[in-house]
């Protein structure tokens, strides 16, 4: 899907969502979208393997999980121009730019051989993004048919917060909605379904008591 296929009405949404926000994502965001750093150290990423985040972002997790798993190549797909903005910038004074390449998509319908010239990866992984995503089941069936055999998706996002007291959830219901946010109380029963579909094995974890789901569906043969 080339740029201008995108969808426009998500696309402007993004951007203007976190025109200034980026600036100060990731020293705010630290504080609440618990879990991330959990996953990168489950990637795993195979030596000389492929990695792609879907929602990419500021960059963060690709610069964290590219100094852990120094071998691997890194790829990152945003639908926010100003988003790959913050990223590439971040990536550059890592001195990573060799080893990551970013291209502006829709995470629930991309063409990785157009955007990165390659055709599958070893790993894919969306941290807090589907939450964000419109039609985000679609971003699970396209991250399944873009792993290589043997390969994972690993995802995280909020839960639906079930062990945590009323007040707190909808506290936290009512700050994500101010940044476009829905928790998706059907993600597990969509990773079973596409898991079996398949004929994947799917582990899924609850964190924090109920504050975010951990999953990982693989290996794919």
């Amino acid at each position: 899907m080339s740029t201008t296929e995108l969808p426009a009405r998500h696309a402007e949404l993004m951007d203007g969502v976190y025109r200034w926000q980026r600036h100060i994502y990731d020293l705010t965001r630290k504080y609440y979208l618990l879990g991330r750093d959990r996953l990168i150290s489950g990637l795993d990423v195979p030596a000389g393997g492929t990695m792609l985040e879907l929602g990419c972002g500021t960059g963060r997790n690709i610069v964290l999980a590219a100094r852990r798993y120094p071998d691997a190549r890194f790829f990152g797909l945003d639908i926010s121009a100003e988003m790959l903005e913050t990223a590439m910038a971040a990536i550059a004074r890592e001195g990573l730019s060799g080893r990551v390449k970013l291209a502006r998509g829709d995470a629930t319908d991309f063409d990785a051989k157009a955007l990165f010239s390659v055709e599958s990866f070893d790993r894919i992984f969306v941290s807090y993004s589907l939450s964000m995503i419109p039609g985000w089941e679609k971003t699970i069936s396209a991250a399944l048919a873009a792993l290589s055999a043997g390969g994972s998706l690993h995802v995280v996002d909020f839960g639906q917060q079930e062990a945590l007291p009323g007040w707190f959830r909808t506290l936290l219901r009512g700050w994500l909605r101010k940044f476009h946010v829905e928790p998706r109380e059907s993600l597990r029963d969509v990773l079973e379904s596409e898991s079996e579909r398949i004929g994947a094995s799917l582990r899924f974890r609850t964190l924090y008591r109920g504050y975010a789901w951990l999953a990982v569906v693989g290996s794919r043969r």
